[in-house]
């Protein structure tokens, strides 16, 4: 029996500007129906775009204002890693929001609030290592410095699926630079990123620098990307808004940093121990309900493997159990809301439609409350198959074969992503082909979706632009400035006699 329950009220939220909490200036507000449940779980600002634009003015005059910027990195270090300290000691709170607003899984939501901690504490230490350079070689009377200065506001538009996991990819990294920031969390699970401000007030970051704003991405987000006020903008999302958002951001030709969608290939050889990938495989579709960037949703595998790997992964992902998130055995939660659900039983009867092999799920789950789509797997899938190309952000796996190394490469390339890959094998030659081969930011060898904030995130082709995580995402939030030093006289006879 689970100790998380489903609240006898909704959770009243404002939105963070100044470091205070405030209602929106219309007063407005709007509501989320838990996914899991069918119940009213919280209330939150309607904010508009003179709310936006006020949010703006007060990160832009912060950091003009060069408090937090000009703090030595060791104090700003403090503050994000007393952040992170406070998001361990909230984290049972902050994942029972998540999963009453998303529908994940609470003990994969417990899981987050650590993995999101982490990452705020890997921040802490970017901090206290920004670094120019100096060079001595370009003249014995000239000195060359180049300096790493912040961006100043960035604008950060965060999706549904992982609400506090990718606003802490983002917004600990660009503080570590001396930033501030407008945020505007997917209206559908702002919860814990609204909280965030109160937690980063506790953490003792001054007033101004973080700001936060619930609503609508039309005009919240959009007034975000298109505002000249704004320096930067950070979005996760779908491709397809990525591309408004760069539309929007040329207005003032704002740096952009996007990571989007992914149609991401697990590549089995015939040499790959299938007894030990399988749990893997089954992880990788049906984490968060396959609402997930990375979801490893395209099986390419060996032909002369396939049938072996479809029994074995058919009789393992039956094992999964989907239904009521707050219980903590659950696995596969509720489906966000009534459009993803109906979006994925359209991608799944396109599969049948177009010559596919339902070989599991394939149906709505019988609930009393609730979206819910049982784990679905597809065998006999085609490379030109719409659930083979296409992002589908759900529960569903597609099996394809291939007779190649050639083939297989072309068929992992064969769409319009290049987010992450996989590939399973135990020979050495064939994994480093495929690792260069392979058209993705990121690629597994014999395991899958592990990740570390040390390590780079982001991806290739329309999977988006730059890289969250790693020793170089601060770089993102960070300009180059060149200083030339002259010494000793000024010759010059440019005129002439």
């Amino acid at each position: 029996m689970s100790k998380f329950k489903v609240p006898n009220k909704p959770n009243i939220y404002q939105n963070f500007v100044n470091g205070s909490y405030v209602d929106s200036s219309s007063n407005e507000t709007f509501e989320r129906v838990s996914p899991g449940h069918g119940n009213v779980i919280g209330k939150y600002p309607l904010s508009n775009k003179k709310d936006t634009d006020e949010a703006i003015s007060v990160a832009k005059k912060t950091f003009k204002s060069s408090e937090w910027s000009n703090m030595a990195g060791s104090d700003r270090e403090k503050i994000i890693r007393k952040a992170a300290a406070i998001i361990r000691e909230r984290a049972e709170e902050l994942a029972l929001i998540e999963t009453l607003e998303s529908g994940k899984p609470i003990s994969q939501a417990l899981d987050e609030m650590e993995w999101a901690a982490g990452i705020w504490d890997y921040a802490a230490t970017l901090a206290r290592h920004i670094a120019g350079d100096v060079n001595t070689n370009v003249g014995s009377d000239m000195t060359a410095m180049i300096q790493k200065v912040p961006v100043g506001v960035v604008g950060m538009i965060t999706p549904w699926n992982f609400p506090l996991l990718i606003i802490s990819q983002k917004l600990p990294i660009a503080l570590a630079a001396g930033c501030t920031a407008v945020i505007k969390p997917s209206e559908m699970t702002p919860g814990t990123t609204l909280l965030l401000g109160g937690i980063l007030k506790e953490a003792g970051l001054p007033d101004g620098v973080v700001n936060i704003l619930s609503g609508y991405g039309d005009p919240v987000g959009m007034t975000l990307a298109a505002s000249e006020e704004v320096d930067m903008i950070t979005f996760t999302g779908s491709t397809a808004v990525g591309k408004h958002i760069v539309r929007a951001a040329a207005n003032n030709l704002k740096k952009v940093e996007l990571e989007l969608g992914g149609k991401n290939p697990q590549i089995i050889f015939p040499d790959a121990d299938i007894d030990a990938l399988i749990d893997a495989v089954v992880f990788g579709i049906y984490f968060n309900m396959g609402e997930c960037c990375n979801s490893g949703s395209r099986i390419i595998i060996h032909e002369s493997v396939a049938k072996g790997f479809e029994e074995k992964v058919i009789e393992h992902a039956k094992k999964v159990k989907t239904g009521d998130p707050l219980d903590p055995s659950v696995k596969v939660g509720a489906i966000i809301n009534n459009m993803q659900f109906d979006k994925i039983m359209e991608y799944i009867n396109s599969g049948i439609s177009q010559g596919a092999t339902v070989k599991l799920g394939g149906k709505p789950l019988d609930s009393e409350k609730g979206n819910y789509i049982e784990p679905t797997i597809f065998s006999d899938v085609k490379p030109d198959m719409d659930i083979a190309c296409d992002e589908i952000f759900g529960p569903v796996l597609s099996i394809l074969k291939f007779k190649t190394i050639e083939e297989a490469i072309e068929i992992a390339n064969g769409t319009e992503y290049g987010l992450s890959a996989g590939v399973w094998t135990k020979d050495l030659d064939t994994a480093m082909i495929m690792t260069r081969k392979i058209e993705a930011g990121t690629v597994w060898v014999n395991n899958w979706m592990s990740g570390y904030p040390e390590i780079p995130f982001g991806g290739m082709k329309q999977s988006g632009l730059g890289r969250e995580l790693g020793p170089h995402a601060i770089d993102e939030f960070m300009e180059i400035k060149s200083v030339l030093i002259k010494t000793g006289a000024t010759p010059g006879n440019w005129v002439g006699q």
